[in-house]
């Protein structure tokens, strides 16, 4: 028997690959499959079954594109409904891989069909559960973003039950291996590590302790942040179906001159740079929105930039693929190709460029006493700005600023100065920003972190939100 966690970082992601005498099964894979295909490959196996735990709603899962190419079966759990032909695995049903074997558990709650997968080893015994979104390292999967007609308080009192009947009867030695770890947005507060066991779960995960069904309700719908935007546009792909990922490719990796892109650019599209934000703030192309490729890419881009329009990419010279497979994860097709020769293409053509200017800490605490104009903006969420922020700042919420009206009610004389937790979400604010016309902005260096050390820098927390 072997078992590999393939986990991908930048969206807290965990797939799984289980292989026994040949032949290989592949749990929540993503959707550059090539991974999957590779190991097996290199392990001379057979991969015999895709397994699903639910409709992912975080990413677009590489369950399509897999069985096309391998032809696997794609397994879900009861009560699943898809417009493609998939296994619709029965409560206990029972799938046999080489020596070992998988068992069903169809585990509601997350969602109405999220299942488990229980792998019992070559004498039979319980070896490891593959949870999906059920149970989490130190948490359980929110109730509230793939309900259908049942609110977060039905669905939650439904996964009270499948702890006390399906989860806690496991033997405590079970291996626990969930879809998600820290950062995740599909719990509230997932533990630091990709794996556990039951027994340890049992002691410390607040959901599996000794409660009441209506405590149990409480205590996983209380302080739900509000579930990403782009949650719903994933859970449906996934149910539909989608283009493969070698189509979305084949758009995307098309070169463009500097003439040809900025032609294009006269129409309604995005113009996504991708680079690192200490070198996007020297120079970018007007208009152009930041997210970089060293941060949550996939995430922020999902929560602020549109899936209707078609997307332009500047990217690093040689990281245009990586940029299209990470934001094909979480949906985007719409391509129409990339900046031949990067930003530097750009500048050497004469053309028109901008910048953020940015400072650091020490140098905002010597602008504010004597600006009179001066406004800070804090980007980072709510709880974030409540915890610690400077005193008479506005928070404005990163995926709040995708909203032209509230960025239209800053004034046109203030001087704004741009601030998050460490200076990536403060980048992609200030392009937004930006890109309505405001111009009058600084961006503050390594954000909250290093404020918070500039004793001149006057603080303050937002008790009501903190209560």
């Amino acid at each position: 028997m072997f078992i590999k966690q393939l986990y991908t970082g930048c969206i807290s992601e965990a797939a799984y690959y289980v292989e026994s005498n040949g032949e290989a099964a592949i749990i929540d894979p993503l959707r550059d499959t090539e991974v999957y295909t590779n190991l097996a490959k290199e392990r001379n196996a057979v991969i015999k079954y895709i397994f699903e735990t639910h409709f992912h709603a975080d990413f677009v899962s590489g369950h399509f594109d897999l069985s096309k190419k391998t032809g696997a079966p794609i397994v879900y759990g009861p009560r699943t409904e898809t417009k493609f032909d998939v296994h619709i695995a029965k409560d206990g049903e029972l799938f046999t891989l080489g020596d070992i074997s998988f068992t069903v558990l169809h585990t509601p709650g997350h969602t109405i069909e999220s299942s488990c997968y229980l792998l019992k080893d070559e004498q039979g015994k319980d070896h490891a559960l593959f949870s999906g979104d059920t149970i989490f390292v130190g948490d359980v999967g929110r109730p509230d973003l793939s309900s259908g007609d049942m609110t977060a308080e039905e669905l939650a009192a439904i996964m009270y039950d499948t702890i006390q009947t399906k989860i806690l009867p496991l033997a405590d030695t079970v291996l626990l291996y969930p879809a998600h770890g820290p950062g995740s947005s599909c719990g509230k507060n997932l533990g630091p590590n990709t794996f556990s066991t039951i027994g340890d779960e049992k002691k410390s995960n607040y959901a599996l302790q000794p409660q009441t069904k209506e405590n149990f309700i409480k205590a996983v719908t209380d302080g739900l942040a509000e579930a990403p935007r782009y949650f719903p546009i994933n859970a449906l792909i996934n149910k539909e179906g989608y283009e493969s990922l070698d189509t979305v490719k084949e758009k995307a990796l098309v070169p463009l001159s500097v003439a040809d892109f900025k032609n294009k650019m006269n129409r309604d599209i995005t113009v996504l740079d991708t680079r690192p934000g200490n070198v996007f703030i020297e120079g970018f192309v007007p208009g152009s929105i930041f997210i970089g490729l060293e941060g949550r890419l996939a995430e922020w881009a999902g929560s602020i930039v549109s899936f209707e329009k078609p997307i332009l990419l500047i990217t690093e010279t040689g990281k245009e693929e990586e940029t299209v497979i990470r934001l094909a994860r979480v949906g985007f097709s719409r391509f129409e190709g990339f900046l031949q020769g990067g930003f530097e293409a750009w500048q050497n053509a004469g053309e028109q460029i901008d910048m953020v200017i940015t400072i650091e800490a020490d140098e905002f605490a010597m602008d504010l006493p004597h600006d009179t104009k001066l406004q800070a903006i804090d980007v980072r969420k709510e709880t974030e700005f409540a915890e610690g922020h400077v005193k008479g700042a506005i928070n404005m919420p990163l995926t709040d600023l995708t909203d032209t009206a509230m960025i239209a009610g800053l004034d046109d004389d203030q001087n704004l100065y741009v601030y998050c937790g460490g200076g990536y979400r403060s980048v992609i604010a200030s392009s937004l920003i930006k890109k309505q016309g405001i111009h009058n902005l600084r961006n503050i260096a390594g954000g909250w972190g290093s404020i918070k050390e500039e004793k001149k820098i006057p603080t303050a927390k937002d008790a009501r939100v903190l209560n």
